[in-house]
């Protein structure tokens, strides 16, 4: 999805008011939690500088018992 920076303010300005939801061009925006508002602006601000969101990510098997 591309992100505007108006989107990216407006999530700025919810965060430092401590508030999980606001309203953007008539559509309220709800978030669960801070943390997850948090991790949506990182998410935002990374795509509009070009930078890649997510890296791949790596999982590893672990045992207790040996093979």
């Amino acid at each position: 999805m591309a992100y505007s920076q108006t989107q990216v303010d407006a999530l700025r300005a919810a965060l430092a008011r401590g508030a999980t939801s606001y309203k953007l061009n008539g559509e309220e925006v709800t978030y669960a939690s801070l943390v997850e508002m948090r991790r949506q602006l990182r998410e935002m601000e990374a795509e509009i500088a070009g930078r890649p969101t997510s890296g791949p990510v790596l999982a590893y098997a672990r045992s207790t018992r040996g093979l």
